[in-house]
Order: C-alpha cells, then structure tokens, then sequence
C-alpha cells in the first residue's frame, strides 16, 4: 500500500531491527570507525568517554533518535513511498546523517521518480573516513534489499 510521506510515516518493524542487527547494542560509550563517540544503538549526542546506560535505556535512546530521522526522511522525500521505502531510508539516514541524505544522488533521483536510479545508488555509500567497510557494504545491500520489499536478513 503506498502512503504519501507527508501522512506521518514511522519505520516499520523491518527497519527498526535492521539498525538494531547493523548498530547492535553497547552499553558503554565507544569511538566509532571515524572517531564519533556513540552509545546504545548507534546514539551519539551528548555521549562521552567512560558514559554507561541501561538495556531500558538504549531502546528509548533509539525511539527518540529514530522520530528525528523519521522527520528528517518525511521532510526530504517528496513522492509517495511504501513502508519498506521509507524505512530503508530512515535506516540510510540515521546511518549517514541527515546532511548525506539531503545532498544525495539518491534522493534526487528518487524525487524524480526514479526508483530504480534511486535504489542503484545504495551501495555507493559504503565508505567511512574514505575508506570502504564490509559493514557498511552489507548495511547498504539490507537497505537496499527492503527497500525493494526483499529479504533483508540475507546481509
């Protein structure tokens, strides 16, 4: 079923656990792959060296954090775009960050309507600090995967 962006879309559950199985959990704050410090599932405001949190907290942390990037998704995607869509694209961006999304190929392309130019450009988004990561190369396959309706879980 195809609802328009602008009804207030959420991320499915599909999407919510692919950012779980990529983030995973860490109660203890870590220095990511470019040195940003992040806690939970991929959290990274206001974390700092030797912070802790709880299992309750973590998942709140991802609640809040995924209403942002839902709103962020919501305000960039001007075409009608399924559940699965939306939440690929949410996954990308809560990954990447907004700004990335914003200036991507692939959100020109699919506000062209250009579904399949949109969903090509995935993959290209695999490199952190310049440098190509098999996690993110997996990430960018899953993301793909649902945003095409297909079996995610395979990555």
């Amino acid at each position: 079923m195809e609802i328009g962006v602008r009804g207030g879309m959420t991320i499915n559950q599909d999407g919510v656990n692919l950012i779980k199985s990529f983030e995973g959990m860490e109660l203890e704050a870590y220095l990511d792959a470019v040195g940003v410090w992040t806690i939970g599932y991929g959290h990274t405001q206001g974390v700092y060296e030797g912070m802790t949190i709880t299992e309750g907290q973590a998942e709140e942390l991802l609640i809040k954090d995924l209403a942002e990037f839902e709103a962020y998704v919501s305000e960039a995607v001007q075409v009608s775009i399924n559940d699965n869509q939306f939440s690929a694209l949410v996954s990308f961006t809560f990954n990447l960050g907004a700004g990335s999304l914003f200036e991507s190929t692939l959100l020109k392309l699919l506000n062209q309507g250009d579904f399949q130019g949109a969903v090509d450009q995935f993959p290209i988004w695999n490199k952190a600090g310049s440098q190509e990561l098999e996690g993110l190369t997996r990430r960018r396959k899953a993301e793909r995967a649902l945003f095409l309706g297909e079996d995610w879980t395979v990555f």
